[in-house]
């Protein structure tokens, strides 16, 4: 196969993803800012500080990488984690509901870790010492660190006194951001594979890969989105649908290319796959910031995924659930055909859903907010399910031994 394929493997590791995915938001978000400093576009705040925060919370459950540096993953971690997805999901959906707490936690996250993370680059003794003696490509990483630590600083500084520079200057420094978080990612990228012993791996008491990771975030959105739509059906909260479905995209963009998955099915991650990824991060991103702009399309691609998802996955599920359920006759369920259970029910609320997205004006906002609870508990009961199977396999391996 030409080299040059789109349906190509693409080697991209999660940290690079992340990265990718940050500066593409910075990029958009930068590139905005100029129309909307003309009053041309209107601008939300709060979406664009959500995405922040998941992005954080996302390196922290799943790499161990928290603002301030690498810390094994525990328990305390990843709660920790899963507490900034829950304030960054609830950020982009309520304009206003948490005052200013996410500028604050975003000022600690940008400004302070930015500090932190410049000062651990020269005083580590694996870190600037280590790298200027390998020199090349590590003079690189230097210099791309050292760009990224001191641009978060400021931005963090900006953040919490925006008054400081007009929204136009403002606008260059985030897209000078941007740039070099992409070229650090690019330059990690090549380090990890020319050195693929340089890629750590996932570390510490809790084992909770990238691919349940999503299943977690992706759960705490459903249930977050659920619970709140009550409230704002009875006209008692404020609630933005354009980030809303922006947020949606965006989650299904990181899936997409971290893990091959979309919404109508896993797929090999191929440059396309990845290219499809960028595709959908930059249309949720557009949607989180810029209220309503995009509101009517994402409502039909995201009611049409979820529908014809959800089908795929019935016409899959159902004949195992079938077969699985002969087999144990009246014997009490497997582990296994209680996951076909769960994954049958999710197809079944991934259609419900879908559906509601078209028939938003018909189907009452309490029932879509109890259809997307559902939805979210059903994914933590799945992933409660897999990390049962994998604690088995695990115990089974060692017995073996």
């Amino acid at each position: 196969m030409n080299k040059y394929s789109m349906f190509q493997k693409a080697e991209l590791s999660f940290e690079v993803v992340m990265l990718l995915i940050a500066g593409l938001v910075l990029l958009e978000a930068g590139i905005l800012l100029f129309p909307v400093s003309q009053g041309i576009l209107p601008y939300y705040e709060d979406g664009l500080y959500g995405l922040f925060l998941i992005l954080f919370s996302l390196q922290i459950i799943i790499l161990g990488k928290t603002p301030f540096g690498d810390l094994i993953r525990s328990k305390l971690l990843l709660s920790a984690g899963t507490a900034i997805a829950a304030t960054g999901v609830a950020t982009c959906f309520i304009p206003g509901l948490l005052g200013h707490v996410p500028r604050y936690m975003l000022f600690i996250c940008f400004g302070l870790g930015g500090g932190a993370l410049l000062v651990q680059l020269f005083i580590h003794k694996d870190k600037y010492r280590t790298w200027s003696e390998y020199g090349g490509i590590f003079r690189h990483l230097i210099a791309g660190c050292t760009a990224v630590y001191l641009l978060s600083m400021l931005i963090g500084l900006l953040i919490i006194r925006q008054e400081i520079l007009n929204t136009q200057i403002t606008a260059v420094i985030i897209l000078l951001y941007g740039c070099a978080v992409i070229y650090l990612a690019c330059i990690l990228q090549k380090i990890y594979r020319l050195y693929p012993q340089a890629e750590k791996p996932f570390e510490g008491g809790v084992k909770l890969g990238a691919d349940k990771a999503m299943i977690l975030l992706m759960s705490i959105f459903m249930v977050l989105l659920g619970l709140l739509l009550i409230p704002v059906s009875l006209g008692l909260l404020p609630f933005s649908a354009s980030a809303q479905l922006g947020l949606l995209m965006f989650l299904f963009a990181i899936q997409m290319m971290a893990l091959g998955s979309t919404p109508v099915g896993p797929f090999p991650r191929t440059r396309l796959m990845i290219l499809l990824g960028f595709l959908f991060a930059s249309l949720g991103i557009v949607s989180c910031i810029v209220p309503g702009i995009l509101v009517f399309h994402l409502t039909i691609l995201v009611g049409t995924l979820n529908i014809f998802g959800g089908i795929i996955t019935l016409s899959k599920i159902f004949p195992l659930f079938i077969k699985r359920s002969k087999e144990t006759k009246n014997t009490a369920p497997s582990i296994l055909l209680k996951l076909y259970a769960a994954q049958f029910t999710m197809g079944l609320l991934s259609v419900l859903f879908g559906i509601s997205m078209f028939a938003g004006d018909i189907i009452s906002g309490l029932i879509v907010g109890a259809v997307l609870a559902s939805n979210g508990g059903v994914l933590l009961y799945m992933l409660h399910i897999l990390m049962t199977i994998d604690s088995m396999k695990e115990r089974m391996a060692t017995e073996a031994i």
